[in-house]
């Protein structure tokens, strides 16, 4: 399916019109901007009524462990790399390869540095770091030969979320509610969480960026909530203002966009529109949502949570299940601190510790609420570690790492795709960035390929240039 903004059509055809005859062209221009998607409820999708095929999941939540965890203290159990520990790695690996701090250095094999232990009925090999994921390891399934092409952190975070490291290129969470739009008229469609680092090693900074709407319109942009204090700043009203007084303001305001509307043809305008009334009704949604009062004491020990709202993983992890119970499409959470570059057994540990519980908790309240079978998971960072050791840590890896998914039509129970025996590279079913994406927009319903937008005269979509796997082997 090709997707032709109503916007760049309207160009030329308003200009010829509006120099023509007036009264044809604002005909036609006011049933253009009927047909672009403005509403003043909810969010609209492009296949909000007919999507290519029969959807299995309806909303996705990205837990991002920011900084790359080590998929070989996560989920990829290797070893003859344990009984390389200390030796000198193999040249015939890295020849030519490329690296991050350690291009150019003496390279020492660093074996894993916790156990892996085998769980559920599957034997799903699962570190000794994570043992509240180890207990839903029939519910999850592990991908360990993604790949990915940047090495850094702020552009493979652009890379894990816009499919390119060009700026000004759309989220994947903006792509999904661009396609499929939202289930609420009172929160935004698309909403990002950054928890408190856990007293990890190096919380990288993450740009606003990575949940920019791109070239899309902007009402599909992801919207950022602060994790502790006001989720959203400035949500109540200016001493002596009213509901009644500020329901007149954003009437007259809406009415003044609705004539310079009629005028032209600009999916801006129509997005100021619902983000004034979408501001109004978040003015009531907000402290609801944010209120976990009703929460019961055993939800809030199920996810480790001591004090609602503190900023922890587990509070956004309870709060993301609350989103997704309103309407959200698509939630992304980022947890920092996982850039061992040294000290990995002791940072791996602060870092799994204050991300294992409350991860596998959202999996299962989401399950145990019948949310699960129609929820994507996705769990992972932006790369993973080299198999050479950096002092007592490890360098930034792009040739492996491991994600891993669970509920929205994937599989449970499932370790998918290998590395070689060492860890260094994948050597069966790799899965690329692209694949990732591709499969996820499968799971909504849309066809990656004939998902696209026209930008300065190109289709763009999601997964780049070239054709993007569906990695069906995975799915239910």
């Amino acid at each position: 399916m090709f997707l032709q903004p109503d916007h760049a059509l309207s160009i030329n055809r308003r200009t010829f019109l509006h120099r023509s005859f007036a009264g044809i062209g604002g005909m036609a221009m006011a049933s253009l901007a009927q047909r672009s998607g403005a509403t003043e409820s909810a969010w609209p999708g492009v296949f909000d009524d007919i999507k290519h095929f029969a959807p299995k999941a309806k909303r996705v939540i990205h837990l991002c462990m920011a900084g790359g965890p080590s998929h070989l203290e996560t989920f990829d159990y290797k070893p003859e790399l344990a009984k390389l520990d200390g030796k000198a790695f193999p040249d015939s690996f890295t020849a030519g390869q490329q690296l991050a701090q350690l291009q150019g250095k003496k390279l020492v094999a660093l074996g894993p540095v916790k156990g892996f232990r085998q769980h559920g009925e599957s034997g799903l090999w699962i570190s000794d770091y994570f043992p509240h994921l180890a207990e839903i390891a029939d519910d999850l399934c592990i991908i360990n030969s993604m790949r990915t092409e940047q090495i850094n952190h702020d552009p493979a975070h652009a890379f894990m979320n816009t499919g390119s490291i060009v700026k000004g290129r759309p989220s994947m969470g903006s792509w999904m509610l661009y396609g499929l739009g939202a289930e609420t008229e009172n929160l935004p469609g698309y909403i990002v969480l950054i928890s408190k680092p856990p007293g990890g090693r190096n919380p990288q900074p993450v740009s606003s960026r990575q949940w920019s709407a791109g070239f899309l319109p902007s009402k599909f942009q992801g919207v950022q909530f602060q994790s502790t204090g006001d989720a959203v700043h400035f949500i109540g009203n200016p001493e002596g203002i009213c509901q009644s007084t500020q329901r007149q303001m954003i009437d007259e305001v809406k009415a003044f966009n609705g004539h310079l509307r009629k005028s032209r043809i600009d999916p801006e305008i129509d997005t100021r529109i619902s983000q004034y009334e979408m501001a109004f009704r978040m003015q009531a949604s907000v402290p609801e949502l944010t209120d976990m009062s009703g929460e019961s004491q055993q939800i809030l020990d199920m996810y480790g949570v001591e004090t609602p709202g503190d900023g922890s993983f587990g509070s956004n992890c309870l709060m993301a299940r609350r989103m997704l119970e309103q309407g959200v499409r698509f939630v992304q959470l980022y947890h920092r601190g996982w850039d061992h570059h040294g000290g990995i057994e002791k940072y791996m540990g602060v870092s799994a510790q204050s991300a294992d519980q409350a991860s596998a908790a959202l999996i299962k309240d989401l399950k145990q609420r019948g949310m699960l079978e129609d929820t994507l998971v996705i769990w992972g960072g932006e790369f993973g570690r080299t198999p050479m050791g950096q002092g007592n840590g490890r360098d930034h890896h792009i040739n492996a790492f491991s994600i891993a998914l669970a509920g929205g039509g994937i599989k449970g129970g499932v370790q998918y795709g290998k590395t070689d025996e060492l860890g260094y590279g994948v050597a069966e079913n790799e899965v690329t960035v692209h694949d990732l994406h591709a499969t996820m927009l499968h799971l909504c319903g849309i066809n990656d390929a004939r998902f696209t937008y026209q930008f300065q005269g190109l289709d763009f979509k999601l997964s780049g240039v070239e054709p993007a796997r569906v990695v069906k082997d995975i799915l239910a």
